[in-house]
């Protein structure tokens, strides 16, 4: 008997940034003292649900780098994490091709990028609207063989979404 496998997916907008740094460029904006309070918390309450990425794929923007480096240890594990210019201020069409070619040994995958295209990914994978504030984890689930399949449907479950302000 052959069952599909669970793939869950966590939709990770990063941790708020500081507006009024003296970065060069929007790309290069760190975050702020609150998204670096913010991001361990979020990193807890994956791990105590459970939700472990084996896989992290991430914006190569500064701060989310620095959103996964807050939340990290917190998080545990050893996932394979990838940062790429293809998430920075990306949307549905990147985030799939970037989980698309995922292993099929991966149960759990996690993006890591911004506004407002994390909020259309969710939609586009689950048909609901999430508001997706800084640090908002939005955590999706589906039956399917292949990550490259899960990524092509629009039927995806929706857990939860975890806020920092409600942990």
């Amino acid at each position: 008997m052959s069952t599909t496998p669970m793939r869950r997916l966590i939709v990770l907008r990063h941790a708020k940034s500081d507006q009024y740094s003296d970065a060069p460029t929007d790309h290069d904006r760190p975050i702020n003292p609150r998204g670096i309070r913010s991001a361990p918390l979020i990193g807890a309450k994956l791990a105590e649900l459970g939700w472990l990425p084996q896989v992290v794929v991430s914006s190569d923007a500064r701060r989310t780098r620095e959103t996964w480096d807050q939340m990290e240890r917190a998080l545990g594990g050893e996932p394979r994490v990838t940062f790429t210019r293809a998430l920075y201020l990306a949307g549905p069409p990147e985030v799939r091709e970037a989980l698309r070619e995922l292993p099929p040994e991966i149960d759990t995958a996690m993006v890591i990028g911004h506004n407002p295209g994390w909020e259309e990914v969710v939609f586009e994978l689950c048909g609901i609207r999430v508001r997706m504030t800084t640090c908002n984890a939005a955590l999706l689930e589906i039956g399917a063989q292949s990550w490259g399949e899960a990524v092509e449907r629009g039927d995806w479950r929706f857990e939860t979404v975890l806020r920092p302000k409600e942990l």
